[in-house]
């Protein structure tokens, strides 16, 4: 083996192989693109299905609450009993720019359960609220662009 380092034949050879770092990268990005679905917070609910949806994206500054199917409240991810439940939502959203709260409310969580969440909001003077669903599938129809599956 025989490195070049110059003389007659041009000079120095300064290239840089870059095929390793393409390689760290490539793992590196398959790494994240595995974890990142891992990370998102959440509380498993099985969300109704409504046919008059809108498609939101999912962000960091959207506050969930959601009701489990033992009627339970989580606020972002963190169980929250019902006498704290408006208080917590409002320091949640203290330091928030959309101060919309989005009710993730399993399809088997009792109907009171829900409706006692939206008055707890009301009470604490929150208005602005919204109701994550499922969109309903259309038997023999293909999924519309970029919307939000639910597993099967």
């Amino acid at each position: 083996m025989s490195m070049d380092v110059g003389g007659q034949q041009g000079g120095l050879n300064a290239s840089i192989n870059v095929t390793p770092l393409v390689d760290v990268m490539l793992v590196l990005l398959i790494i994240m693109m595995l974890i990142a679905p891992m990370l998102q917070k959440g509380v498993a609910v099985t969300l109704p299905e409504a046919a008059n949806t809108l498609q939101k994206p999912d962000t960091q500054e959207q506050t969930v609450l959601a009701v489990d199917s033992q009627n339970r409240f989580w606020v972002n991810g963190i169980e929250v009993p019902k006498s704290d439940l408006a208080t917590r939502v409002k320091s949640v959203l203290e330091d928030k720019t959309e101060r919309v709260v989005l009710i993730k409310g399993d399809t088997d969580a009792s109907y009171g359960a829900v409706m006692d969440a939206m008055d707890d909001l009301r009470k604490a003077q929150i208005e602005d609220i919204g109701l994550i669903t499922e969109q309903k599938k259309v038997p023999g129809a293909p999924a519309a662009p970029g919307t939000v599956g639910g597993g099967q």
